[in-house]
């Protein structure tokens, strides 16, 4: 039996390479997103090893309802990679514009979370990766809502790692993949470190390969994360 996975936020970027990368290394792969069009587009690639599941992450009642259809669709899932995430900037500090990314980041992130470590805990084994962020590594001024609901995911992954450590029935495993700069849509501004799409993908795939904890996108973010932790706040103001 050909083993099975869940990309949430498939229609795009490292969402949509992933997912295909997984057929490639004969994955059946259920595909998520909230353009429908995208994700049939994404099947029509390779229809026998495609499940598209229209979802919004930020409508939690349909996560339930997504997860308690999944012995009908799978009958097992072998990982679960959450990628679904939004942020913009918010330089006026208003309220409408940083309830999408709460809404996103971290009520519809952690029900994912939530939803899925249970269904492995059920199920015996898994592995759940979730897409962060090096941005989860400082504050931002300008993006307040996104590096903090990016804080926020990591340490909620970071969390569930440990308790897996103590359940003892189930095998699972967490991945906390934290990218820098990735060529996609969302990036919209000028940067630096920019790295090309397929590299990224690939070096995120071979870290969820691995089964690895923590995992920063490209290598020399590492780097970065090292700076961030040792830069006193005066400093770091003057880059954040």
């Amino acid at each position: 039996m050909s083993k099975k996975a869940i990309v949430f936020g498939a229609t795009s970027g490292i969402g949509r390479e992933l997912a295909r990368l997984l057929v490639k290394d004969g994955y059946e792969v259920m595909i998520t997103g909230r353009r429908k069009e995208r994700l049939d587009e994404l099947q029509t690639e390779n229809p026998g090893k495609y499940i598209v599941r229209r979802h919004d992450i930020t409508d939690l009642a349909d996560s339930e309802t997504l997860f308690k259809e999944l012995p009908s669709k799978m009958q097992q899932v072998d990982l679960i990679i959450h990628n679904s995430g939004i942020g913009e900037n918010n330089f006026s500090l208003e309220w409408e514009k940083d309830l999408p990314t709460i809404e996103t980041n971290v009520l519809g992130a952690t029900k994912i979370y939530q939803l899925s470590y249970n269904y492995f805990k059920n199920q015996g084994f898994g592995q759940l990766v979730g897409v962060t962020s090096i941005a989860s590594l400082v504050g931002n001024r300008n993006v307040a809502a996104y590096h903090a609901s990016k804080a926020y995911q990591s340490n909620y992954l970071e969390s569930l790692w440990m308790k897996a450590r103590k359940t003892k029935k189930a095998d699972i495993s967490i991945t906390n993949i934290l990218p820098g700069y990735v060529d996609t849509d969302i990036i919209t501004g000028p940067t630096f470190w920019m790295a090309p799409l397929d590299k990224a993908v690939k070096q995120i795939y071979g870290a969820i390969r691995k089964k690895k904890r923590k995992a920063y996108i490209t290598k020399r973010w590492r780097l970065v994360a090292i700076m961030m932790r040792i830069l006193p706040p005066q400093i770091l103001v003057k880059f954040f």
